[in-house]
Order: structure tokens, then C-alpha cells, then sequence
């Protein structure tokens, strides 16, 4: 593994050589913010080493380097999912890649199904937390040391600092920004009413199938993590209505214009700390 982290490394250093600091993925229907990097250089996944295609509608899957507001960063524009068959190390090893060129900071994005009642369709929510309910975890089998600790500590697995930033960012937008509690299952069904009950019980505000994969691997390798998931729909049973992945992209569409201008800010602070 570690081998194959250093060869797809190395091949991307050969098309651009920088130094991000920042690490940005993004999820379903999010990845128009590509449009405001500067400086652009786009690599398809399927020209890197030991990188697969996207095949989810919404991840177009390119690795483009750049700077946003005049800091270096990274961007994954889609990401794999463990419901498309991907093993965990490989669902994470983009994630490990981008630690590989350098990067200080993980920014995680997504779209999720709102559990909290309190949210509508299209707002943003920070995450400060999450629930791993895959039934799987990226670490499992025998640990890379060069990577990180056999038992990483996960107390405050979403930098408190960075979500300050995040949250001034939005305030400097106008935007009042919620938190909650990312809960990831697997998929690819979507959740029952009865699910959605139990995950409510459990404390979760908002449910997806990505982003803890990712967030458990930075973590172990000591990368500061944040995320945020745009509120596409509510989680099935709250309202009388079907979920589909249609439905998720035009909501996210809405958003965009907000998302992006507090990822830029948010950016652009963090760049000036680290």
C-alpha cells in the first residue's frame, strides 16, 4: 500500500508540481466550485495509478490541482463508495494520496439526508461529529506504521478550530450555518422510515454512505478534518414523499452558489494559519 501511495505520488507530482496544503472532496452534485480554481491542472482518476473511475452519476472523477483565492489545494471531484463493490482501502486511498502530496487539512463535503427536523431541503450543515454504521472501517488488517498509530484517537475526529473558521466564513456570508452528527451507512438503498427512527434515536442529525470512510483515514493520518453536507432531501418517512438521486443533484445545484462562497472563505483562512 505504501508503495502504491508513493507511485501515484510521484505521477502526479510529474504533471504539476505544487504543494497543496489543503485537501477538498467533493460529493454528489457539488462540483461546480471547481470552476473558481485558479492556475488549473485536471487529472482524470483513471490516469493515476491504482486509481479507479467514478461510476456514481454526480462524481465526475478528476484530481485537479490549483489554488482557490490564492491558496494551493487539491481537489477530488467525486469520490468511491463502498455500495459500488470498492474494497475500504481502496474507497479511502485518494484520501491517503492527497496526505501523500503534502496536504494539512481534509475538507469533506457530501450530500445527506436531513434526520433533524429542524433542517429543510438545501440548507448547509457542519459536521461535528459522526457514526460509523458501514459495518466496516478503513483500518482494518494489519496497520501501516508509515501511515499512522494502530489506534488512532477519534475524540475530536472534526478539528474544532477549523469548524470556527467555517462557521465565521458563513457568518461573513450571511448565512447561519447548523451543526450536527454525520451518520454513514452503506447503501445503496436509501434508509427506511423505520431506520431513519432508530439513526434519530441514536443522535444522528444527518445520514449519508460517504465521508466517515475518509474521515477515519485522515484521522490516522494526522490530517485536520472538517466537512459539510448540503441538506438535499429529508430522510425517508419524515415527509410523505420517494427519494431519488435526481432529486439530490437539483438540490444540491440550489446551494451552490452559498456553498461556494463559504468554502472559498473558509479556504482562504485556513491557508493563512497553516
Amino acid at each position: 500500500m505504501y508503495e502504491k501511495l508513493t507511485l501515484a505520488a510521484e505521477y502526479i507530482r510529474k504533471k504539476k508540481d505544487n504543494a497543496p496544503k489543503i485537501g477538498l472532496v467533493l460529493g454528489s452534485g457539488l462540483g461546480s466550485l471547481v470552476d473558481c480554481i485558479e492556475d488549473k491542472f485536471e487529472i482524470p482518476y483513471g490516469e493515476i495509478p491504482f486509481f479507479r473511475e467514478t461510476t456514481v452519476e454526480g462524481h465526475d472523477g478528476r484530481l485537479i490541482l490549483g489554488k482557490i483565492d490564492g491558496v494551493e489545494t487539491v481537489v477530488l471531484q467525486g469520490r468511491y463508495h463502498v455500495y459500488e463493490g470498492i474494497p475500504m482501502e481502496e474507497v479511502v486511498f485518494p484520501t491517503r494520496v492527497l496526505a501523500t502530496l503534502g496536504i494539512e487539512v481534509l475538507m469533506l463535503t457530501n450530500a445527506a439526508g436531513g434526520i433533524n427536523t429542524t433542517y429543510t431541503p438545501g440548507e448547509l450543515v457542519l459536521i461535528k461529529d459522526h457514526i460509523n454504521m458501514m459495518g466496516k472501517n478503513p483500518l482494518i488488517g494489519p496497520n501501516i506504521n508509515e501511515l499512522g498509530p494502530r489506534f488512532p484517537d477519534m475524540t475530536q475526529a472534526y478539528d474544532l478550530r477549523l469548524q470556527d473558521i467555517i462557521r465565521r466564513s458563513a457568518a461573513e456570508c450571511g448565512y447561519n450555518i447548523h451543526s450536527g452528527v454525520y451518520i454513514a451507512l452503506q447503501g445503496p438503498t436509501y434508509e427506511t422510515p423505520a431506520e431513519v427512527r432508530m439513526l434519530r434515536i441514536m443522535g444522528a442529525d444527518m445520514v449519508g454512505m460517504s465521508t466517515v470512510p475518509e474521515s477515519i483515514a485522515a484521522n490516522h493520518l494526522g490530517l485536520r478534518v472538517c466537512g459539510i453536507s448540503c441538506i438535499t432531501n429529508m430522510a425517508a418517512g419524515i415527509k410523505d414523499e420517494k427519494l431519488s438521486h435526481d432529486d439530490v443533484k437539483a438540490q444540491a445545484i440550489k446551494v451552490m452558489s452559498t456553498f461556494t462562497n463559504i468554502l472559498r472563505k473558509s479556504i482562504k483562512s485556513i491557508g493563512k494559519e497553516i
